[in-house]
């Protein structure tokens, strides 16, 4: 790592009063706050909360969005408004070489769609398969007791998952079910969660700091649902590294 790297996160901190009381810090950049990735990295942020396992994590976040934006992102992926901080564009980003991602000069909208289709976003194509075929090396995300709802006309319960494909593993269709939700979201809401479309092929990174505001470990993602260096265990970093 660059002394860079470390001098700009350090500002960062210190800009943004990241300061927290906890053993370790991790800062999230994502991109969008409409961005597909965005919201999966915030609910898998939130459960990994939820099962308090963050007794020695602070955790931050940073993503280009509004107000508006903010209060329905963390009303849907139930991330907590005080850990998430909005900005009008990505200069943060910039300035820790974040990938902005595809651009061919076309806007926005078609670097996205390229980088769907795994130009210049290898990794995209292989998770989104794995969203329909399951993935036994992953975790299963509906307990039987969930109650699904799809494009708000096609509702079962995660008892459906269970009868036909067993428990115990990221089963056929699931996390595809789980990413279709977070795309009608998206959708309803496209003006509050997409300040302006000419971010959305940009990328996030993670970057988890020690007590002494040290990078032991960062990220930088260039694919779309590419947000972890393994994305059968996304948070798996966490866990390996924030023990006592």
């Amino acid at each position: 790592m660059t002394d860079k790297l470390q001098n700009d996160i350090n500002n960062l901190v210190e800009e943004l009063n990241f300061k927290g009381g906890k053993k370790f810090k991790l800062i999230v950049l994502f991109g969008l706050l409409g961005d597909f990735d965005s919201f999966e990295y915030a609910i898998n942020l939130k459960n990994f909360i939820d099962n308090h396992q963050d007794k020695n994590l602070d955790i931050f976040a940073i993503a280009i969005g509004n107000k508006n934006g903010k209060q329905k992102f963390c009303e849907f992926t139930g991330f907590r408004e005080d850990n998430l901080i909005v900005v009008s564009d990505n200069q943060i980003h910039n300035n820790l070489k974040v990938s902005r991602g595809l651009d061919i000069g076309l806007g926005g909208w078609i670097n996205m769609l390229l980088m769907l289709s795994g130009i210049n976003s290898l990794k995209t194509i292989k998770e989104v398969i794995r969203g329909y075929t399951g993935d036994r090396k992953s975790k299963q995300i509906y307990s039987e007791f969930d109650e699904i709802d799809v494009l708000k006309f096609l509702k079962f319960s995660g008892n459906s998952f269970r009868q036909v494909f067993g428990d115990g593993y990221l089963r056929p269709f699931e996390l595809a079910t789980f990413r279709l939700n977070n795309m009608n979201e998206i959708i309803q809401n496209w003006t509050d969660y997409i300040l302006h479309e000419k971010y959305l092929p940009q990328r996030g990174a993670s970057f988890l700091l020690n007590d002494k505001n040290q990078v032991i470990y960062r990220f930088f993602s260039n694919d779309v649902l590419g947000y972890s260096s393994n994305m059968r265990d996304p948070l798996g970093f966490l866990s390996d590294l924030i023990k006592e």
